[in-house]
């Protein structure tokens, strides 16, 4: 598992390592693909990232009764973590992870980015009551500048929540870099590392604004 250290912080970033993810980023990445096939790609990615990065959950164990005996069997420890989406790309990411983890409570944090500056505003936060003792896990497509993703995760923070890990689809050097800065103690998972950022913020080689190819606008 791969570690970047910055300001003697160190920060755990991993690129999940899973062939059937490699084959989706081809189909999200292609500018042929059509937003509806966008979006499904986008959700199954969504599912992969987070089965991966909930493999570690604490567990216990419960009494069940199969139809032949009852047997001592691995659960959930706890609460199960709520699935947070950066609007509007992360809710692509959402849906796959709410497949993976149905029931999870959903929040929300609306950030935009000012393109000259590409420094984020937020203008809306709906997070559940009880976020703080479940944890969070962050989704957001694409980590360029990082400015959003940090945004978010101060957000989180700022509301209790002191158990968090942040997915993303595509993130570039330049993000990982500034987000490990900022939040040294979140974990990221992505499903690929790209290049460089280019002059106007968007990460090559990329795969474009995700939020608008996931909703046709």
């Amino acid at each position: 598992m791969p570690t970047i250290k910055v300001q003697e912080s160190i920060m755990t970033f991993s690129v999940c390592d899973h062939a059937l993810l490699r084959h989706r980023m081809a189909v999200l990445r292609d500018r042929a693909t059509p937003s509806d096939t966008f979006r499904e790609t986008l959700a199954a990615i969504g599912a992969i990232l987070a089965s991966e990065t909930l493999r570690d959950l604490p567990e216990t164990t419960a009494e069940v009764a199969t139809p032949l005996e009852v047997m001592a069997h691995p659960v959930l420890a706890g609460p199960a973590p709520a699935l947070v989406a950066v609007l509007r790309a992360g809710l692509g990411l959402l849906e796959g992870a709410r497949r993976v983890l149905p029931e999870a409570p959903i929040g929300h944090i609306g950030l935009v980015r000012d393109e000259t500056t590409l420094q984020p505003s937020g203008y809306m936060a709906r997070l559940p009551p009880d976020i703080a003792a479940r944890g969070a896990l962050l989704l957001d497509p694409m980590l360029a500048t990082g400015g959003s993703a940090i945004a978010a995760a101060a957000q989180l923070k700022a509301a209790g929540t002191t158990r968090i890990r942040f997915l993303c689809v595509v993130a570039a050097p330049e993000g990982v870099a500034n987000f490990a800065a900022a939040h040294p103690d979140i974990p990221v998972l992505a499903a690929a590392l790209d290049r460089q950022l280019d002059a106007r913020g968007f990460i090559l080689p990329g795969l474009g604004d995700a939020g608008d190819r996931c909703f046709g606008t």
